[in-house]
């Protein structure tokens, strides 16, 4: 040990803190991107969100109105179908009529 060592206590605890602070530093590097990285998810969730509609859009289009009603005539025409075979052995001419309820559409 130096007289500097007693007279400037510092100075031998500068290697020390350089070596602490780095190491502060280098564990706050990650944190700090991640920091950076949600801070530009939040500027830009509009854009993102509006991008992920549009590719889901390109993926998966909306049905029109008439596939929309052409879809739900059939499921009805079905249904009365179904309903048709339950009446078929209590009730065959109402089963009859049933059946040519759906045939309509």
């Amino acid at each position: 040990m130096s007289f500097l060592n007693i007279a400037f206590p510092v100075t031998s605890a500068l290697p020390a803190a350089q070596v602490a602070i780095s190491s502060i530093f280098a564990a706050a590097r990650p944190l700090i991107g991640l920091g950076i990285l949600a801070a530009l998810l939040v500027v830009f969730k509009p854009l993102l969100t509006g991008m992920l509609h549009a590719a889901l859009l390109i993926m998966h289009p909306r049905l029109t109105r008439e596939q929309k009603t052409s879809g739900r005539n059939l499921r009805n025409a079905l249904a009365i179908g179904r309903i048709a075979n339950d009446f078929d052995s209590t009730s065959p001419s109402m089963a009859a009529e049933l059946r040519a309820l759906a045939s309509r559409g």
